[in-house]
Parts: C-alpha cells; sequence; structure tokens
C-alpha cells in the first residue's frame, strides 16, 4: 500500500472492525459495515487508477485531465461522509 488515503482507509477500516467486535453488531450491521468499507476501498482503487492512468496520458496540465482526477477524489470523498453517516447510524444505537 503505497497511497498514504488507502493506509488512512486501512486504518478506519480496522477500527470501526474492532469496534464492531466490541459493541456486537448483528449479522446484518456486519453486511452494512462490509459493503461500507469495502466501497470506500474500491473508490480509492478507482481514484488511484484514474490519477495514475491521466499522469500516463500527460505531463502537461490540461483541465479535462485535472477534472478528471478531481471527479474521482470527489466521489472516494462522497461516499467517505456517507459511510460516517452509516457508521453512525450503526454504532451511536449501541452507546
Amino acid at each position: 500500500m503505497k497511497e498514504p488515503n488507502m493506509r488512512v482507509h486501512a486504518a478506519a477500516g480496522l477500527l470501526v472492525s474492532a469496534a464492531g467486535f466490541i459493541v456486537g453488531l448483528s449479522e446484518i450491521e456486519w453486511c452494512i459495515l462490509l459493503l461500507t468499507v469495502g466501497g470506500v476501498f474500491a473508490l480509492e482503487m478507482i481514484n488511484t487508477a484514474i490519477e495514475k492512468t491521466v499522469d500516463l496520458v500527460t505531463n502537461e496540465f490540461k483541465p479535462l485531465a485535472k477534472m478528471a482526477k478531481d471527479l474521482a477524489a470527489g466521489a472516494v470523498l462522497f461516499f467517505s461522509l456517507i459511510a460516517v453517516i452509516i457508521g453512525v447510524l450503526l454504532f451511536l444505537p449501541k452507546f
């Protein structure tokens, strides 16, 4: 894992997984949690693939290349915010 953001997502995934064991999530809650964590990882990998592909194609500044990178990063950010909301909905009732 060379991407810094992937390390952050991995740490967050491990943290919420540990919290899931501590609070005793149900099977359905585990499925939701795993799909959410997996979704963030998958989007981060797609984001990295888009960024590397754009870098491979051009070294110059091109507005469309910037837009592709920004949209891919925005997708990860958006889903990460949704993941936080899902985490709150899963864990808040346990406390």
